[in-house]
């Protein structure tokens, strides 16, 4: 059973103008590995493929299913690990709710406050989702600071052409990311986690009694993915057009570096989707995101330049600012 906001998406997946999909599934295509690329998958040479990407030792990366999937054993291996009787959670709404639902479950008190409380956790999305930009290290380590660790999810981090951020100069940094975003790989069923130095060896066998081997298909199809640069030129063309349509649409403004952005204009979040809806125009309320005072459009698709202005017919005109 899909997550509120994925059943959302799925549920109105009819409507003509779709700004809800946050991926590129359905905009491009991933390459398929041949049989024999799949016969001889290896899971370590991708594992080794993605530490050479990233810049870090394989030993810390760890592959998962997904990045939600990858996030979550980072949660329960952090719950179990801290020495605090209540452990705590920083989160800053509006933020990608399987993130804060699956912090919840493992046992964390989600603290919502600007206030930089003590905690066990420090959780985000960067570039963030849903609102499209990107944190600089120096705003990681304020938002982090007297937190124990500090989880980041980078899926969407190659849009923003950036390199990850596991080593920020402080202890306790984990990363997590997927093909589903980025390489449109949502049938690949493959995310990894990079976790810190001081931790790998305790994550390796907490890892180890609870994944799974990923299928050879998926091994071998990221792996393929990973080498081809037509899919990334073709992303690229993709969502440079879609930014160029954001700029000239919002009166100049910058467009987000991740293509999905959060619209605080409408005020209310629900209504206006509901409103968008009857337009047969998708877009994501705040409210699943924590915010209900705006609503989630993504510059995925290639009909977004025509998906926007019939969303901005239903909305009324973005304010300069």
């Amino acid at each position: 059973m899909p997550f509120p906001l994925g059943e959302w998406i799925d549920a109105h997946d009819a409507c003509r103008h779709n700004l809800g999909i946050s991926g590129m599934r359905g905009t491009v295509g991933h390459p398929r590995p041949t049989d024999a690329a799949v016969s001889r998958a290896d899971p370590e040479e991708l594992r080794r493929a993605l530490a050479d990407r990233l810049g870090v030792e394989p030993g810390r990366v760890f592959l998962t299913p997904g990045a939600s999937d990858a996030n979550g054993r980072v949660l329960f291996f952090l719950a179990r690990r801290t020495r605090r009787r209540a452990p705590r959670a920083r989160v800053r709404y509006p933020e990608y709710p399987p993130l804060f639902d699956s912090a919840r479950w493992a046992g964390f008190h989600l603290d919502g406050t600007r206030e930089h409380r003590p905690a066990t956790l420090a959780l985000v999305s960067n570039p963030r989702n849903p609102e499209g930009d990107r944190w600089t290290e120096e705003e990681l380590l304020e938002w982090s600071r007297r937190a124990d660790h500090l989880l980041v999810d980078e899926t969407f981090r190659e849009f923003a052409r950036a390199p990850s951020v596991h080593g920020l100069p402080r202890r306790g940094v984990w990363t997590t990311g997927s093909f589903t975003k980025y390489y449109a790989g949502d049938d690949l069923r493959v995310g990894f986690v990079v976790a810190p130095e001081e931790e790998r060896d305790a994550f390796a066998e907490y890892h180890g009694l609870v994944a799974d081997q990923l299928s050879e298909y998926s091994v071998a199809g990221a792996l393929a993915t990973l080498q081809d640069r037509r899919i990334r030129s073709e992303i690229e063309r993709v969502i440079d057009r879609n930014r160029s349509a954001f700029r000239r649409a919002y009166l100049g403004r910058a467009p987000p570096v991740a293509p999905l952005f959060f619209d605080r204009s409408p005020r209310d979040g629900e209504r206006c989707a509901y409103r968008a809806i009857r337009s047969s125009v998708l877009v994501c309320p705040g409210g699943f995101f924590g915010d209900a005072t705006g609503v989630r459009v993504c510059l995925t698709r290639r009909s977004f330049p025509e998906d926007l202005r019939a969303y901005l017919r239903v909305r009324g005109p973005p304010l300069s600012d």
